[in-house]
């Protein structure tokens, strides 16, 4: 850590979301210069006693997204980045009452799966595929735009208003799956992936859930090392040019003046670093406490978290696994929390590690919410009870479960219909192996009043405090992680435009780009 500095950056970020970094590689290779700070940000897995634990599922849903190809093709790494992807197969799988459903990549194998399952729609069903295909080809074409979304100014707003104007499912209450009865299991097929890939915690609008069942279904990839690799892909950019990353630091408080951003104190420092602009991860309200800055007056959508993501590991020995078990499953029981299962293959020698996904709405008790996954995830693998080795939360603040052991301890004893003898392991021994002593925040998902765009947009890129920006979830949550992206990228034009000569040099190297 330093003691001090006097040195200036042209854009300080605050954050390691794929949003924040994005914005922030694609400044750097436009010749800014970037720090990027962590600001709390902690690395996607854990470990203990040599066993590898995870804080969060990641699914790279958007990595077929024209935005992402955009920020690729501008830092000159589109084939690069192409190896390092893993297709998904089958992308996903839904698990219910009498319901086990692959939707494989392969048109036949797919429509093979219809025919075993849901003969009697399966006519609707392709109806609704080559909807979707429409829907999502119209989408590509609108967000390979350059254009700012969520706009702010007049011009941004004429700009974006004129791409909307060519997506489907945006004006009034209208229905894609209206073909389908009111309780058929279908909906649930295509509405549950798309849930958990939104951060709106009221349900996506018709198109946002159109794109977002869309990025699970029209060929899902992976990345061998999960959201660690794209993190680090992405800081390596920026590092390329010649850009600093700093992810163990935080800033501490922003230093304003005149209404703008002037400077970041880093925690520790003696004095704060000079800036121009600040560009964060987190809503506009927590980055606004850290100036201390009161706005005259609230500009856009006012947001509020209602509705978390609760994420537990489940460690488990290979055997234990069903061998048709797919990388992302959702499980979806007639009580208890719907879960999002991610398998993730071999992080540990000698074991298999299931992340589940729960959301859970504020308030609620998470004392229990361990025993309630479980119940639903045996449900639906019910050998693999016997072959769980250890489980934890981040979230709970509850100790960690060895179930490796034969200590006498039971769990829930006489609530839940199964028995797990544990022993349970303080949570300060996890701290030297990257685990925390103090419950983690959840990921946030967000209710939105009066929100822009049709229901996708949330809060204004722009904050109160001029030059500061968010790039964070808060800012198109119906869109998920492509929002982020849109974000990011609606970021980096603002900054960029304010000087004319990198401007230029940007023009210049995309004609460079599209003549090659």
């Amino acid at each position: 850590m330093s003691t001090g500095s006097s040195k200036h950056y042209d854009v300080v970020v605050l954050g390691a979301e794929i949003g924040a970094l994005a914005a922030a590689a694609l400044l750097a290779r436009r010749s800014w210069r970037v720090l990027v700070l962590g600001h709390g940000y902690r690395k996607s897995t854990y470990a203990y006693d040599g066993i590898t634990l995870s804080r969060r599922p990641f699914s790279f849903l958007s990595a077929s997204s024209p935005v992402w190809g955009r920020v690729l093709v501008e830092l000159a790494q589109s084939q690069t980045f192409r190896r390092r992807l893993i297709s998904l197969d089958p992308m996903l799988q839904v698990l219910g009452d009498r319901l086990r459903l692959d939707l494989p990549p392969d048109t036949e194998l797919f429509a093979r799966e219809i025919d075993r399952e849901f003969p009697a729609v399966r006519r609707v069903v392709d109806d609704l595929y080559t909807e979707l295909a429409r829907t999502n080809a119209l989408a590509d074409a609108a967000f390979e735009r350059d254009a700012v979304w969520p706009p702010g100014g007049f011009w941004e707003r004429r700009e974006t208003t004129r791409i909307l104007s060519t997506l489907p499912y945006l004006q009034g209450p209208q229905d894609f799956l209206a073909e389908f009865p009111r309780e058929h299991a279908f909906r649930d097929i295509v509405a549950t992936p798309a849930r958990f890939a939104c951060d709106l915690a009221d349900g996506a609008p018709p198109f946002a859930t159109a794109r977002l069942h869309g990025a699970w279904t029209r060929g899902v990839s992976g990345l061998a090392g999960g959201e660690d690799e794209l993190v680090e892909f992405l800081l390596e950019r920026i590092r390329a040019h010649g850009g600093a990353t700093r992810l163990d630091e935080r800033a501490s408080a922003l230093v304003h003046k005149g209404g703008k951003v002037r400077g970041v104190h880093i925690d520790g420092d003696e004095s704060p670093i000079g800036v121009s602009f600040v560009v964060s991860s987190m809503p506009t309200a927590p980055l606004l406490d850290l100036a201390r800055f009161v706005p005259s007056r609230t500009r856009g959508a006012q947001i509020e978290a209602v509705e978390r993501r609760f994420v537990m590991s489940i460690v488990v020995r290979p055997e234990g696994v069903p061998s048709p078990l797919a990388i992302e499953s959702f499980l979806l029981p007639e009580t208890g929390p719907v879960v999002h299962l991610q398998k993730a293959p071999g992080p540990t020698p000698g074991t298999v590690l299931l992340v589940a996904e729960a959301l859970v709405r504020d308030g609620a008790p998470l004392d229990q919410m361990r025993e309630a996954m479980l119940e639903t995830v045996f449900e639906f693998l019910p050998f693999l009870e016997r072959h769980v080795l250890m489980c934890d939360s981040p979230h709970d603040g509850r100790p960690l479960w060895d179930m490796r052991g034969a200590n006498a301890l039971m769990i829930g004893v006489g609530k839940p219909a199964w028995e797990l003898r544990v022993r349970e392991i303080d949570r300060a021994l996890l701290r030297p192996t990257g685990g925390s002593l103090e419950i983690e925040p959840m990921i946030p998902r967000f209710r939105i009043a009066e929100g822009g765009l049709h229901g996708l947009a949330g809060e204004p890129l722009r904050t109160p405090l001029g030059n500061a920006f968010v790039t964070g979830r808060s800012t198109l949550p119906a869109l998920g992680q492509e929002g982020e992206l849109l974000a990011a990228w609606g970021v980096a034009r603002i900054i960029t435009r304010t000087d004319r000569r990198k401007e230029k040099m940007l023009r210049e190297m995309w004609s460079k780009v599209e003549l090659s």
